[in-house]
């Protein structure tokens, strides 16, 4: 069988990174963390209904410094997915197809969805009174 002389598969050296790549990629990426996220809370909310040695148990584990560190991560991959979610729905609509306007409103995702995080995580623990 004769080989032809085809194009080669692009390689990731290839490509350019821009925002709205990285942008496009979090957003699958952050869907992927929120369902470990679910597994989380289906974890507390069955600990909830064991009875009170079990949700002490949950809530020690989620109050470690590791736990916490999980939880403000989840906090900024829904944030980031919600942020992204809106920008691909008005991207679905038609909009937004500009490269400076697409690139912006990348951008705009990891501003919101970081300084999101940071309100929501001041917020708790203000109303908890560790600040």
């Amino acid at each position: 069988m004769a080989q032809a002389n085809r194009p080669l598969s692009p390689h990731l050296q290839v490509y350019r990174w821009s925002a709205a790549m990285a942008a496009s990629i979090l957003h699958r990426a952050t869907g992927s963390a929120l369902a470990v996220g679910t597994v989380i809370l289906v974890w507390w909310l069955m600990a909830l209904a064991s009875g009170p040695e079990s949700f002490d148990t949950v809530m020690t584990c989620l109050a470690s410094p590791l736990g916490r560190f999980v939880l403000f991560g989840l906090t900024w991959a829904l944030m980031q997915h919600f942020a992204s979610g809106i920008r691909h729905l008005i991207m679905d609509s038609g909009r937004m197809y500009s490269l400076k306007i697409n690139a912006a409103s990348a951008k705009f995702t990891f501003v919101f969805s970081i300084a999101a995080t940071i309100v929501i995580w001041v917020m708790g623990y203000r109303m908890l009174g560790m600040i």
